[in-house]
């Protein structure tokens, strides 16, 4: 095999790898993302729960990153401190590296049944759960795939007269290889990815065991460079869990380089086999780590905060970020060009979902824990969104009609509605789900811990939906337009069968239920309004298909 298909070979494999494990992390995200992340924020108060909690979470998502990226979130929003936003995201590496354990073994019977049955459900239902459910058995079924293909592509660099030289050269230089790996790391985002093709290399005997853990060192390293790039243009409070997981991780990774040159130790505790040896080396690396953050935490957290503080823009630019916050993409000078201007219409509205967006995720926290200035921040921002809504109203008006076609007319009408609905959910977060908040705060109650459950997840549902009505403003999606309006006929079945839960509670005499009963059921009556409104986003896109019906009453 010439050296042009070899590369075309592993290039598609490894394509396939990174593709595969991104479509189970989005089935995972869309299916199970909200519930996953209620859990996360409950068990994040305790470090040792919270680093367990990390473990499963990327073992779930099958990236660290994704985990690191989503504790960081919410240590910039003030709901973790630092210190067990650090611990999750080192829990969250040792599962990353029991991903790749997971899937060095032979899993060959899979590929076939993954494939089949998860691409027969997300065909044979239109249920989001279900449909996900299959996406992330077919993602499994070709991550699988992709590994068999990698050893099939590798199988002839054993035969290779260059193999052997560029390899041997690695092994007498370990810092170029472990820069190396470091840097192919973050170019393919992913270290399980990386770990496999070394492991890989390892097995058809390519990469000796000793070559392996030193990059396997420099995948460590390269792997905690991707979530501080990702949030390097982020508010500083969402930067210190990624940078603290750099601090701990890549240092980390540099010591354990040098102790392994300087004192060569044997590897037989890692086992016979040479693709044993550099996942559990992977494995040992971070759970190794993870022990030693605990008593370092502290110290890391300290340094982590001082560097960003040093990296934040001086005090004197805070007076600017207002006028940066209230930037508008409504360009008055493209008034005269209808189908630019209602381009600028979109952009706010985007701009518009964001905002609303926030205040849906943000409502719920405040259910769990609320003070007086959080209360009023949020009413805040209910402002910004009546000032877009205002300004949007305007500007559509003020759009030069004679050049509009009756598609611009079209899009014009539906963007109109789109922001008085987004205004709507806006007022009733404010005005009435704030208002049960300082309810549950002056009477100083609590949920049952079934009926928060039902709460957290009926939430959890209704934000799902937000956001596929916010990504059907751009996409204009009929399949999402459908599954938005099927989801509604879903939620007023469960939120009927939520009702009558709640009552049973009632009537077995429990306490919590009673004193909590307006709140709980005002609550799930306010998101359907807001789920209702949000549906009616798909009604253009199904009506211009001729998928609407004109009227759900039965003919006479």
């Amino acid at each position: 095999m010439s050296g042009s298909v070899f590369f075309l070979h592993m290039a598609g494999a490894v394509a396939l790898l990174l593709w595969a494990t991104r479509m189970v992390r989005t089935g995972v995200e869309r299916a199970y993302g909200n519930v996953l992340r209620q859990r996360l924020r409950q068990t994040l108060g305790n470090p040792v729960l919270a680093a367990l909690t990390g473990l499963l979470l990327s073992i779930a998502l099958q990236s660290s990153t994704a985990v690191t990226l989503l504790v960081g979130s919410f240590a910039g929003l003030g709901i973790v401190t630092g210190l067990s936003g650090i611990l999750a995201v080192r829990g969250a590496e040792v599962g990353s590296a029991l991903v790749v354990k997971i899937l060095s073994f032979d899993l060959t019977l899979l590929v076939p049944l993954c494939l089949l049955f998860g691409t027969s459900i997300f065909l044979a239902t239109e249920r989001r759960q279900w449909r996900q459910f299959g996406r992330i058995l077919v993602g499994v079924g070709l991550l699988i795939l992709s590994l068999e293909m990698m050893g099939e592509a590798s199988e002839p660099l054993r035969q290779s007269t260059i193999v052997p030289i560029i390899v041997g050269y690695l092994s007498s230089d370990p810092i170029t290889a472990f820069l190396l790996a470091a840097v192919v790391t973050y170019l393919f985002h992913s270290s399980i990815a990386a770990v496999l093709l070394l492991t890989t290399f390892a097995a058809r005997g390519i990469v000796s065991p000793e070559l392996g853990i030193v990059m396997v060192l420099g995948v460590n390293l390269g792997s905690s460079f991707i979530a501080p790039m990702l949030t390097r243009s982020s508010p500083p409070a969402y930067r210190v869990v990624p940078l603290g997981n750099l601090l701990m991780r890549g240092l980390g990774s540099v010591v354990l380089l040098v102790a392994f040159i300087v004192f060569a130790p044997t590897l037989e505790q890692l086992g016979s086999d040479p693709a044993d040896r550099i996942i559990h080396a992977h494995i040992a690396f971070n759970v190794l780590i993870l022990i030693a953050g605990i008593p370092l935490s502290r110290l890391i957290l300290k340094a982590t905060e001082a560097i960003v503080a040093l990296q934040s823009p001086p005090e004197k630019d805070k007076e600017e970020e207002p006028l940066l916050a209230e930037a508008s993409a409504l360009d008055a000078s493209a008034l005269d060009n209808p189908h630019q201007a209602l381009a600028n219409v979109t952009r706010e509205t985007v701009r518009m979902c964001e905002t609303v967006e926030f205040m849906l995720c943000r409502i719920l926290e405040l259910y769990e824990k609320a003070d007086r200035k959080s209360i009023e921040a949020l009413a805040a921002v209910d402002d910004t969104v009546d000032r877009r809504h205002a300004a949007i109203k305007l500007y559509l008006a003020r759009i030069t009609r004679q050049d509009m076609t009756e598609e611009d007319s079209r899009r014009c009408q539906e963007l109109l509605g789109v922001c008085v609905k987004l205004e709507q959910v806006g007022d009733i977060i404010v005005r009435n789900m704030l208002a049960h908040v300082e309810k549950k705060m002056e009477r100083g109650v609590e949920f049952t811990e079934e009926g928060w459950r039902e709460l957290a997840s009926f939430h959890a549902s209704v934000l799902a939906n937000a956001r596929l009505a916010f990504n059907l403003l751009v996409t204009q999606d009929t399949e999402t337009a459908r599954e938005l309006v099927m989801e509604k006929d879903r939620l007023r079945d469960v939120e009927k069968e939520t009702s009558h839960r709640h009552f049973e509670r009632l009537r077995q005499g429990t306490e919590q239920s009673v004193e909590t009963s307006s709140i709980h059921l005002d609550t799930i009556r306010d998101l359907k309004q807001i789920n209702s409104l949000l549906a009616t986003f798909a009604y253009p896109v199904l009506e211009e298909r001729g998928l609407l019906s004109g009227s759900r009453l039965k003919p006479d």
